[in-house]
């Protein structure tokens, strides 16, 4: 079995915010969905999905201009040895960004034929442990008001889910959050990297009241891990942090720092599948708990559930909580009452829609 053909997809996706579907809220919003499809020559085929957002370009190129000739006729079963040469290939383009986003797209789709080969479903291939449901959790979109995360939180409530997370930086907004929430639902909040250490610490202090989860990527810029580790020390309220490291080695900086109560890696920007259950069994070494980043709807989302589903221990499953106009999946990646089903078909255990890719298809 040798790989005869490396093809991307860049999907645009209208999408609404999930409490506002019952309003009729109607938006040109679009969501991007980067996809990696490895056909083998006997014609199994792996899907992938790097991560992109505003870089789905770049990624796409880096992948169709330097990876993808360096995949043709190279055993896909031999994932190590591949992916290893493809890294040392496009090395000195950088350990981050588009290279490290394409990397992990490709070893998602090598990870989805192994298990095909085998007729068994990911997860299986990848531990003892067999969770057939996973708790996850509502991740709000950046809304920037107090009323609109308000009716966000009640509406993820009604929705089954018992933790939210927000995208917000305001005081206002986390009150609104809290006070709509009550007392009994987790809430995480998310900064996107916006403060000095100091800075950070004069907003933890007045997030206190209410209560959080945690505080999400408070320090920019994000691989200042002494200012991190810093503010983890000082403030009243657990630090998370991960999902814009790149490499296995960038989360053991982030953990010898003793920077994070939660570690974050995505499966999309950090090296793939196999990337990410290092950095659980690191972290948990460490006494450090894995609540992977995965903000997204694709082949990646799929594979991070198998990684938790085979994970020694529990914990969260971050869902982005907003509907796109057209289902990836066509409705069978079900996540209900704050909780996914783990599919048990082979491989990533779910097909991408070939008529939504054709449909929304834009590069």
């Amino acid at each position: 079995m040798l790989i005869s053909k490396v093809e991307t997809y860049l999907l645009q996706i209208p999408f609404r915010d999930a409490f506002d579907a019952a309003s009729g809220f109607d938006s040109q919003k679009t969501w991007n969905i980067m996809l990696v499809k490895v056909v083998t020559d006997d014609g199994v085929v792996g899907w992938g999905e790097p991560f992109g957002v505003y870089l789905c370009q770049a990624t796409k190129a880096v992948i169709e201009l330097y990876l993808a000739p360096q995949c043709i006729g190279r055993d896909p079963l031999d994932r190590q040895t591949l992916m290893h040469d493809l890294a040392y290939k496009i090395h000195n383009g950088g350990r981050n960004g588009p290279p490290v986003f394409a990397l992990s797209g490709i070893e998602i789709a090598l990870w989805d034929i192994a298990a095909k080969v085998k007729q068994m479903p990911l997860w299986s291939l990848l531990g003892p442990e067999s969770r057939t449901r996973l708790p996850a959790y509502a991740s709000l979109r950046p809304l920037g008001n107090g009323r609109d995360v308000a009716r966000a939180a009640q509406s993820a409530l009604q929705d089954g889910y018992s933790h939210i997370k927000l995208h917000e930086k305001t005081e206002e907004t986390i009150a609104a959050a809290r006070e709509a929430a009550g007392e009994d639902a987790a809430i995480m909040v998310d900064t996107n990297c916006v403060w000095s250490s100091r800075q950070a610490l004069a907003m933890a202090g007045r997030f206190e009241a209410y209560d959080l989860l945690w505080l999400e990527e408070p320090v920019w810029p994000p691989e200042d891990y002494d200012a991190l580790a810093e503010v983890r020390r000082e403030a009243k309220i657990p630090i998370a942090a991960g999902e814009n490291i790149g490499t296995v080695e960038g989360f053991r900086r982030l953990l010898n720092a003793g920077a994070v109560d939660y570690v974050q890696p995505s499966i999309t920007k950090c090296g793939g599948i196999g990337a990410l259950t290092r950095v659980i069994d690191m972290a948990g070494s460490m006494n450090i708990k894995t609540v992977p980043h995965s903000f997204y709807f694709g082949p990646g989302f799929l594979a991070t559930i198998h990684v938790l589903a085979s994970a020694k221990d529990d914990t969260l499953l971050e869902r982005v909580y907003c509907e796109l106009e057209a289902d990836l999946y066509g409705g069978r990646l079900a996540v209900s009452d704050g909780v996914a089903a783990v599919p048990d078909g082979p491989g990533l255990g779910i097909d991408p829609d070939l008529d939504v890719i054709k449909s929304y298809r834009a590069a």
